[in-house]
C-alpha cells in the first residue's frame, strides 16, 4: 500500500513538473513576444515613420509572433517525453507523410516568401493606394506574413494571399509621386461656341480649390495655362472636350473631378453652352417606310 502511495506521489509529482515546464515555456513566450514587440515598437516611434518604416514594422511583428509561437510549440512537444517520442518516430519514420505535409504546406511557404519580397523590394508599403491588375483597387492596411490586407473605397477589405499578389501587375499611385492627373472630359453641341466653351472650361477646373499647378518653369515661362483644354474628339452628334487637372493624390483627384462635372454642367447652363442629346438621321429607301405597301 505504501508502494503504491509512493509511486502515485511520484507520478503526480512528474506530471506537475511537466505542467510547470509547459506554463514556464507559455510564460517565456509570451514575455519573449512582448519585449521583443516592445523594441520593435519603440525603433519605429524613433524612425521617420515613413510608409517604408510601417511597412516593416508591422510585418517583423507578425514574424515575430510567428517565430515565438511555433518555438514554443517545438518546446513543449519536446518537454513532454510521450510527445517528444512520438514526434521523433513520426519525422524519422514517415517519409512519405512529411513529404504530403511538405506539399500541402508549399502555398503558405510561397505566401511567405512572397511576403518577405514585398517587405525587402518594396513595390507598394503600408498605406498606398493601389490597383492588382484589374480586379481590385485600395489601400493597403496590412501585410503579414500569409496575406496583405486592402481597405477598398467601400472600407470592404479585401485579403490577397501574397504569392497571388507577387504574380500581379501593381499600380501603385503613391511610390514616388501621389499627385494625380485626373482627365475631365464633357461634349458640347456642334452650335455651341468652342472657343468660349474651352475658356469656361478652364477658368472653372482652375478655381476648384483642388486644383494643382504642376507647370514646369520652362511652361511658366512659355505661358502655358494651369488647365490645359482640348478638343480630343469630334464624335456624331458632339465634340469631346478635355481638360487635364491635377490633384494632390488620387482621392482627392476623383473627388475632384466629380465636382468639376456638375460644376461645369451649371456653369454650361448658364453661359448657354448647350450639351447635346444623341441625334440620328433615319433615310428610307425610295422614301417608303418601313411596313408601308406599293400598290402596282
Amino acid at each position: 500500500m505504501t508502494e503504491e502511495l509512493d509511486r502515485i506521489r511520484q507520478k503526480l509529482g512528474m506530471d506537475l513538473l511537466l505542467l510547470g515546464k509547459v506554463l514556464l515555456i507559455i510564460a517565456s513566450a509570451f514575455v519573449l513576444e512582448r519585449l521583443t514587440a516592445f523594441l520593435v515598437r519603440k525603433a519605429y516611434l524613433s524612425s521617420d515613420r515613413d510608409p517604408e518604416d510601417v511597412t516593416r514594422y508591422r510585418f517583423i511583428r507578425n514574424a515575430i509572433r510567428l517565430i515565438v509561437g511555433v518555438l514554443a510549440f517545438i518546446g513543449i512537444i519536446y518537454s513532454i517525453p510521450a510527445l517528444k517520442n512520438f514526434a521523433i518516430t513520426l519525422f524519422a519514420g514517415a517519409g512519405i507523410l512529411v513529404a504530403f505535409i511538405g506539399l500541402a504546406a508549399k502555398d503558405a511557404f510561397g505566401n511567405i516568401i512572397s511576403g518577405v519580397f514585398i517587405v525587402s523590394f518594396k513595390p507598394f508599403r503600408v498605406g498606398d493606394l493601389i490597383s492588382v491588375g484589374d480586379k481590385f483597387t485600395g489601400t493597403v492596411e496590412d501585410i503579414t506574413l500569409r496575406h496583405t490586407v486592402l481597405n477598398t473605397f467601400e472600407n470592404r477589405r479585401i485579403i490577397i494571399p501574397n504569392a497571388i499578389i507577387g504574380d500581379e501587375v501593381i499600380t501603385n499611385s503613391h511610390i514616388r509621386d501621389a499627385a494625380t492627373c485626373e482627365f475631365i472630359e464633357i461634349g458640347i453641341s456642334y452650335e455651341s461656341d468652342l472657343d468660349k466653351a474651352m475658356t469656361v472650361m478652364a477658368e472653372e477646373c482652375t478655381q476648384h480649390p483642388s486644383c494643382l499647378d504642376r507647370r514646369t518653369a520652362q511652361e511658366l515661362e512659355q505661358g502655358v495655362p494651369i488647365v490645359v483644354v482640348r478638343l480630343v474628339r469630334i464624335e456624331d452628334s458632339s465634340l469631346v472636350l478635355r481638360a487635364a487637372v491635377w490633384g494632390r493624390d488620387p482621392l482627392t483627384s476623383r473627388s475632384m473631378r466629380h465636382d468639376l462635372n456638375r460644376a461645369l454642367k451649371l456653369r454650361f447652363d448658364r453661359e448657354g453652352i448647350d450639351l447635346p442629346y444623341p441625334h440620328r438621321t433615319i433615310t428610307f429607301k425610295n422614301g417608303h417606310r418601313p411596313g408601308s405597301t406599293i400598290a402596282p
